[in-house]
């Protein structure tokens, strides 16, 4: 799946009893080593985030409307 700005993301807790988080994808930045995405997470945080293997899932964002009439 090819992430944009747009999609959501959820992150698995690192401590057992911790909820996920979740948030919207802002950005999507390629660099030679991975990949990392601006995130605005659900508590109005934005930071900058390196998933590492497993941890994370990307849903589609909603699909975009047209303000044409």
């Amino acid at each position: 799946m090819k992430v944009k700005a747009g999609d959501r993301i959820a992150v698995e807790a690192e401590r057992v009893g911790t909820p996920e988080r979740e948030g919207e994808i802002l950005e999507v930045m390629s660099g030679g080593v991975g990949i990392t995405y601006r995130v605005k997470w659900h508590d109005g945080r934005e930071t900058l985030f390196s998933p590492a293997a497993g941890a994370v899932r990307v849903m589609p964002g909603a699909p975009k409307r047209s303000t044409k009439r």
